[in-house]
């Protein structure tokens, strides 16, 4: 089984300091780190590194950062015969990081606003999942969609940064994967509503299951039959970059290779938790040995 990932590609320069800037605010920070990021390569490491075949689509450049972009991808295994270079630079993302782990993250497209729907994998033999965020154009994301819901794919889209999917892209979406925020905008509310109820106003829409990340709340999942909460993990956080990245690429790795959707669940929830014990995206996801030794000490 392979899951397709299409998505961005960054180098994350990452400044720990007392706390995130207010706006005007100039705030003295720690040393800089570099290291590889992009929603779409942060999570397609976290679904290779949790055992599963991923290839990735997506773009950078050919600058002082494509190196440092691309060495989580390379080390994890995941495939990059459809990567591509656009003659822009590659995407670069800004990360403040305070002391209890919260972040702000400001992005640079660069070579990802390049992709173009002809960018795409024209076969799509071999791939049983698609997984989709929203750090490409919007038209690439919905012919992504459009195709693999045409080829018998199953399409997971982690619908962030928020941006209202469309009816065509909630149509062909299986599974979509959003936290609060994202979920009120989609429906023109407010934070703090019910999220059981506005999730399944969604679902009506299309996707035959919703998660909806909780942060230290956990994550709650609806389907038609089904509702499923989810505790968070109890850790100490002390940077929650890539936990989200994490969840979705653990996620469909589980379901890729077959897993029912409550114990994939269950098995991201837990690489999440886990992710943020670590600085970093990438540097910080835990490999399949280290969820599996989680989810069954001592086994």
């Amino acid at each position: 089984m392979t899951v397709l990932v299409v998505g961005s590609v960054n180098a994350d320069v990452t400044v720990r300091a007392s706390r995130i800037p207010a706006p005007g605010e100039t705030v003295l920070g720690e040393e800089a780190r570099v290291s590889p990021g992009g929603k779409g390569a942060n999570q397609a490491v976290a679904a290779a590194l949790a055992g599963i075949s991923v290839s990735l689509c997506g773009a950078v450049g050919q600058d002082s950062f494509r190196e440092v972009a691309l060495s989580g991808l390379t080390h994890a295994g995941v495939n990059l015969s459809h990567l591509h270079d656009l003659g822009a630079p590659t995407g670069l993302a800004l990360i403040t990081v305070s002391p209890d782990g919260e972040n702000a993250i400001t992005v640079a497209s660069g070579a990802n606003a390049h992709v173009l729907p002809a960018h795409l994998p024209a076969d799509l033999r071999g791939f049983t999942h698609l997984l989709l965020q929203n750090e490409l154009p919007p038209e690439v994301t919905r012919e992504a969609a459009r195709r693999a819901h045409n080829a018998g794919l199953t399409v997971l889209h982690n619908a962030a940064p928020a941006r209202e999917p469309g009816p065509e892209l909630l149509a062909r979406t299986h599974h979509l994967i959003v936290n609060e925020h994202e979920l009120a905008v989609f429906l023109g509310g407010a934070d703090g509503q019910d999220v059981e109820a506005q999730a399944r106003t969604l679902l009506a829409r299309g996707p035959q299951a919703i998660t909806v990340t909780l942060g230290s709340r956990g994550s709650l999942t609806v389907t038609e039959e089904n509702t499923y909460r989810l505790p968070a993990y109890p850790v100490t956080p002390v940077d929650t970059t890539g936990a989200g990245d994490t969840f979705c690429g653990v996620l469909v790795a589980w379901l890729a290779s077959g897993q029912a959707l409550p114990e994939a669940l269950h098995a991201a929830g837990v690489a999440a938790a886990l992710a943020c014990t670590r600085p970093g995206a990438q540097d910080a996801m835990p490999n399949r040995a280290e969820i599996e030794e989680y989810l069954h000490p001592g086994r």
